[in-house]
């Protein structure tokens, strides 16, 4: 193995965490863009104390409101608009993926005189990737994507029916406050997205491996039991605070790099192929995450068997026949997509309403906007148009 790792972000976790808000905030920043999504914070108070916290320090706060469930390149300019009127030197998000995602984009947008979509790689041919952004705090509400603790941020261009990411250093956070209070009033179904789409992070990087890598294999699973047995409790009782911390401490951990450093991971397609299609439909990134990724894993069985059997013997007790038993790896699969069906996420797109009339645009779609040198998807076995095209069709 040959890799590094780097992650700057100070952490803090802990119930009440964000009455201390104020208290990071001014070392970063005097005039803050607070960075939120569509009014729950507001109604649940979370603003208010938030917002509380950051005048007791003196920090003069403009708010940025309404970011979407997929954030829109357009709410991006909007807050980088705002930030600079105002002098913003900092910027918080306080909310979900989504939230943060758009606020990292807005901190380096603050700083760059061209189109913010430009950072964002869609296929054009020199993507313009930020090299300094204003200093960034997040206050995650919900536990799912682990932006709090990453350089990424996927953003849509709802007029271009886009939707891509960038990752970068200076998009790190500066500090990440997490405080699992703030996600007790988190409603059934996005609690069960929430675990669905840290999981999804966590197999990605598991499937698109180098293999060999027996630590990272066994942080992955942890991580993964993690969540399969502490996130139907956090779904049953959303008042569970320790359901409810140990689901947003596996969520950070899922994306954060500890899991994937040294794994030589190739690619994340099943994230490449749902971003496509909820570009066209807008729909909950992990709801179409729980759709492809359970097709996505048994197109790979076929050609990583003994990596798809290890999950089915270690994450679900089945019994193997050998490293190759291919039977065992798709029961599974079978397994995984039970449990996804189970906390409440839909597992076909006709769950969602949606057909197999775009399927070979959305294929083509995600080809053009990330391939390697062979105009192939990257991942482990790479994925030609065809093979897209299949996943999409065995998901419908």
């Amino acid at each position: 193995m040959k890799f590094k790792y780097h992650n700057p972000v100070r952490l803090v976790f802990s119930a009440g965490a964000l009455s201390r808000l104020g208290e990071f905030a001014s070392q970063y920043g005097q005039r803050a863009l607070l960075v939120t999504g569509g009014g729950s914070v507001k109604r649940n108070g979370t603003f208010d104390r938030a917002l509380k916290s950051l005048i007791d320090a003196g920090i003069p706060v403009f708010a940025c409101e309404g970011v979407e469930p997929n954030p829109r390149i357009t709410s991006v300019k909007r807050g980088a608009a705002t930030a600079r009127e105002n002098a913003c030197d900092l910027v918080i998000a306080l909310g979900g993926g989504s939230v943060m995602d758009a606020a990292k984009v807005i901190a380096a947008a603050v700083l760059y005189d061209g189109d913010p979509w430009d950072m964002i790689i869609h296929g054009q041919p020199e993507p313009h990737i930020p090299a300094q952004a204003l200093p960034l705090i997040t206050v995650p509400t919900l536990a799912a994507t682990g932006s709090e603790m990453n350089c990424g941020a996927v953003i849509s261009n709802e007029a271009t029916q886009e939707k891509s990411f960038v990752s970068t250093e200076c998009l790190y956070p500066k500090v990440a406050l997490l405080d699992p209070e703030l996600t007790v009033s988190v409603p059934k179904d996005q609690t069960a997205y929430g675990v669905c789409d840290l999981i999804t992070h966590i197999t990605e990087s598991y499937f698109n491996g180098t293999g060999d890598t027996p630590i990272q294999d066994r942080f992955a699973e942890s991580v993964i039991l993690t969540a399969m047995e502490y996130g139907p409790k956090a779904i049953a009782n959303g008042s569970d605070l320790n359901a409810r911390s140990q689901v947003q401490w596996a969520a950070t951990v899922a994306l954060n790099g500890w899991v994937q450093s040294g794994a030589g991971g190739v690619g994340y397609p099943v994230h490449m192929i749902e971003h496509t299609v909820s570009a066209f439909h807008d729909i909950t990134h992990a709801a179409g995450l729980a759709i492809i990724n359970p097709a996505w894993m048994r197109f790979a069985a076929k050609t990583s068997t003994p990596k798809f059997t290890q999950f089915a013997e270690r994450i679900f007790g089945l019994a193997a026949k050998g490293s190759g038993d291919l039977d065992c790896a798709l029961a599974g699969i079978d397994c995984f997509e039970a449990f996804l069906k189970s906390i409440g996420c839909p597992v076909r797109f006709s769950d969602l309403g949606i057909d197999d009339r775009l399927v070979e645009t959305y294929a083509k779609e995600t080809l053009r906007i990330i391939h390697d040198e062979n105009g192939l998807l990257p991942a482990r076995p790479p994925m030609t148009e065809a093979d897209i095209v299949g996943v999409l069709r065995a998901a419908l």
